[in-house]
């Protein structure tokens, strides 16, 4: 699949059938989310893989009662590892480079997603202390995104995006 395209065509999907997502679907996910660039290559992120019902629904009442995630045949759960990257960039890395280097990684897994014929959502509102709590994190993994993996049972259409025009400055802002 041309990267353009998967990048122009993914959606994020909120409504799940009930067709399992395979291990190895699994792997190839973390596999492509691992690639990603990451300050110093210290790579912060952990993975967490929820397939358990009830722990679906408590990811979901913690993200704000969003009950579709619940319907995904599984949840990954990208953290950061905030000691990893403050060991080396101190506060810097704690703050904002290992909140980058997962956002890098979340964003090659929901590509990759796409490009085997899953369907994601990037689920960030969501009450961290309750995922930490149902996820049993230590306090140096702090969970960043919630995705819901399955397969869609319908496809939204392309959202309005800003003109590139609109967006861009030359030199300075």
């Amino acid at each position: 699949m041309d990267t353009f395209q998967a990048i122009k065509s993914r959606r994020s999907i909120r409504s799940f059938n009930d067709k399992a997502v395979s291990d190895e679907e699994i792997e190839k996910l973390i596999d492509a989310a691992r690639f990603a660039p990451s300050a110093g290559n210290l790579q912060p992120w952990e993975f967490i893989i929820v397939k358990e019902p009830k722990r679906k629904r408590q990811l979901s009442v913690a993200a704000l009662n969003q009950h579709f995630i619940e319907e995904a045949p599984i949840v990954i759960v990208v953290c950061a590892n905030e000691t990893r990257s403050g060991r080396r960039y101190g506060r810097r890395g704690v703050t904002l480079y290992c909140i980058q280097d997962t956002a890098a990684a979340t964003q090659n897994l929901l590509l990759a997603a796409y490009s085997l014929g899953l369907s994601t959502c990037w689920i960030g509102a969501f009450r961290e202390k309750l995922v930490r709590e149902s996820l049993k994190t230590p306090s140096h993994v702090r969970p960043v995104a919630m995705i819901p993996v399955g397969f869609s049972s319908r496809k939204p259409k392309q959202r309005r995006r800003r003109p590139i025009a609109e967006i861009t400055h030359q030199e300075t802002y």
